[in-house]
């Protein structure tokens, strides 16, 4: 008889999105013991402890069930590549550069992707000095997800809204792009189907896209069928070049005068029960969730120590 795998599910961490995580670590796990894993669930607080617990499981897989700074941005990656345990989603390079919103866009231009016009700064940059990029426009971390200290800055008087905890806070100021909201999910290297994304608040922020009733997903999105396939290209290119493995998400804004326009991508995306990837895997593919995250675990990888 086969030998059962024994995944690790770090869930927690540090981030803004620390609550997120725990509330779909539940998920996985019960997804996870329904493919037949042994499932052992850890609150990722402190490193010690982590190194503490792996060295007492010793797993044959880590679940990387962690968002946001320290989870998706290649540092807990590279701890695994160095412990020589394979983890699911992407790697030390796709997740460090997809994490920083910055470097994603220079390499989503190499690839022939629409991206907005920026400004990379400090805060205190942009308070002192300002910004070249004409209103409205839009103010964001290089380095954060869910789109945690995203400002829209309409007018002037908006400008005092935009705060940060310290002046050394890389920012990304943006030309702010109208129209629709878009999201495409990328497997194993294509993409599948689009989903429209309609807030009620202004934009798809941390808000919108965990509380329910706040946003809803049309699915498939109601787009011209030329619009559809400029978003599937642009979503396979930018995962593809990265080099994300199994799964990611990458969002665009949509309007006829600008067309579509990449705005970043998630290596590591949402996986509660609002969360969009596994709405569309199932739609597209008919997956189920638990289907999605075996298939995480089959995939999971970590750098090989030699060539």
């Amino acid at each position: 008889m086969m030998k059962t795998k024994k995944v690790l599910l770090i869930v927690g961490g540090f981030s803004n999105e620390r609550e997120v995580s725990l509330n779909a670590g539940g998920d996985i796990a019960k997804a996870l013991t329904e493919c037949d894993y042994e499932v052992v669930s850890h609150d990722f607080t402190d490193s010690w402890k982590l190194l503490d617990v792996i060295r007492e499981e010793k797993p044959d897989v880590v679940f990387n069930g962690l968002y946001g700074n320290w989870g998706e941005d290649g540092e807990i990656q590279g701890l695994l590549d160095c412990l020589q345990i394979p983890y699911t989603h992407s790697g030390v390079l796709a997740s460090a550069a997809g994490m920083d919103k910055y470097l994603t866009k220079l390499v989503a231009e190499k690839c022939g992707i629409k991206v907005a016009k920026d400004e990379k700064m400090t805060f205190g940059e942009f308070k002192k000095h300002g910004t070249s990029i004409k209103m409205p426009l839009v103010v964001k971390p290089v380095a954060d997800g869910s789109s945690c200290g995203v400002f829209i800055v309409e007018k002037n008087e908006d400008l005092a809204a935009v705060k940060y905890n310290s002046d050394e806070t890389e920012i990304l100021v943006e030309e702010y792009i109208a129209g629709q909201e878009l999201t495409v999910m990328c497997l194993e290297g294509k993409s599948y189907v689009v989903t429209e994304l309609r807030a009620k608040n202004k934009f798809y922020d941390y808000k919108a896209k965990y509380t329910g009733g706040v946003t809803e997903h049309i699915l498939p999105a109601e787009i011209p069928e030329g619009v559809k396939n400029i978003c599937l290209d642009y979503a396979q290119r930018i995962h593809n070049a990265l080099g994300c493995n199994t799964i990611s998400r990458t969002d665009f804004r949509y309007n006829p005068q600008d067309g579509v326009v990449m705005l970043e991508i998630n290596t590591n995306p949402g996986m509660t029960s609002l969360s969009l990837v596994p709405e569309q895997v199932k739609y597209a593919l008919n997956m189920t969730y638990a289907q999605l995250c075996d298939l995480l675990v089959r995939n999971a990888k970590c750098r090989k120590l030699t060539n």
